[in-house]
């Protein structure tokens, strides 16, 4: 695994942007000089937020540059990466709020006198998740504080391979350098911008768990484990929810256990489109929205009508390559160092992942022993 991160052989060649010139000067200075740091983590989620705490407790001096764009919708959040903010944690506190729900439904059946039909107060719940997700916010700032790790909400852009120049909301530049920069951004959910309509009128998973009021009646595209968690939850509270598959659920998984899993939401009220493609999202006079599709096997078109339409169709990177003045090759070259190292997409061993990653450093090898 560390081998495997580690990535020797890769050399990493620099392209400052134009409109860095002005930076370059002091940059250079920097780099030329004493590092500010011995890891610069660029990403506060879970394998960056990992990484650095680890490399902390290994006696290194750490920064953790961390910046959230706001989504076309205008959400945006604090510290903890997708987890803890648009992923896992608001997930399944909402998906516990339909499990609780299915209890009551099944209380009666044990002698429970309960009034029905069982109204859900999405206001509520959406309140409680938020105050829940920023108590883990401060919670990452007061642990980084703790290690003695830097925080700096700037967003981040190389320089050269040692320095980059973080800027900050009002605009303020600031330099950092480091002896090693890790680049754990992860990913943001992408809007299909062939579909008319799509990005004016449709949220994704940045959007759903910070709505104020519930999202109604729902279409969700896309058949990953996002859009079917997110269907699952909002099926479970009692919302009507349609998902529309392109061509089979949960691509890369066991497709029987797929079945199994939309055979199952399916029997406890989630709809199903299967085979369809959606062309155009439009807002009509009273508020809602029509969604226009094509059936592939037939041609055919047809049409419906929502309160919400989520995308979860797939996850771009955060990093811009070359617009940042990164370029790598694979090509090897004696006495080039990797001063670059990257913790890959969020999975269920991000956490291990960047840890290890840590431990790949050179000089922090030797003091392996010591912390096992």
């Amino acid at each position: 695994m560390a081998a495997a991160l580690w990535r020797r052989g890769w050399r990493f060649r620099w392209r400052a942007p134009a409109a860095a010139g002005r930076v370059r000067g002091a940059a250079g200075a920097a780099a030329a000089g004493q590092r500010n740091y011995d890891l610069l983590v660029i990403g506060g989620g879970s394998g960056g937020l990992a990484c650095a705490k680890e490399a902390a407790q290994l006696g290194r001096k750490v920064a953790v540059v961390d910046h959230v764009d706001p989504s076309p919708r205008g959400t945006r959040w604090g510290l903890g990466g997708t987890c803890v903010n648009v992923g896992c944690i608001p997930k399944k506190l909402m998906h516990q709020a339909a499990l609780l729900g299915g209890l009551i439904r099944d209380a009666q059946h044990f002698g429970w006198e309960v009034t029905h039909p069982i109204p859900h107060n999405w206001r509520k719940m959406a309140e409680a998740v938020q105050n829940h997700v920023k108590s883990l916010n401060w919670g990452h700032r007061v642990q980084l504080q703790d290690r003695k790790v830097d925080y700096f909400n700037i967003k981040a852009s190389f320089v050269n391979e040692h320095t980059v120049c973080g800027v900050t909301k009002g605009g303020k530049e600031t330099l950092l350098s480091a002896d090693h920069i890790v680049i754990a951004t992860g990913g943001r959910p992408k809007y299909p911008m062939h579909v008319e309509g799509a990005l004016e009128y449709g949220i994704t998973s940045d959007d759903i768990f910070w709505l104020k009021e519930s999202p109604g009646k729902t279409l969700v595209v896309g058949a990953s484990y996002v859009a079917l968690e997110c269907a699952g939850f909002l099926s479970g509270i009692g919302l009507d929810t349609t998902v529309m598959i392109r061509s089979i659920p949960l691509r890369g998984f066991d497709q029987q256990m797929a079945s199994l899993v939309t055979e199952h939401m399916a029997s406890h009220g989630t709809q199903f489109l299967r085979g369809c493609t959606p062309l155009q999202v439009r807002r009509l006079p009273d508020g809602h929205l029509q969604v226009t599709w094509e059936d592939r096997a037939s041609g055919r078109q047809d049409t419906g009508t929502f309160d919400t339409v989520l995308w979860a169709v797939d996850i771009k990177e955060r990093i811009k390559r070359r617009g940042e003045g990164l370029h790598t090759t694979k090509k090897e070259e004696p006495g080039v160092e990797c001063v670059l190292w990257t913790c890959g997409p969020c999975t269920e061993k991000l956490l291990d992942r960047g840890r290890l990653m840590t431990r790949t450093f050179p000089q922090n090898k030797q003091r392996e022993k010591a912390f096992p």
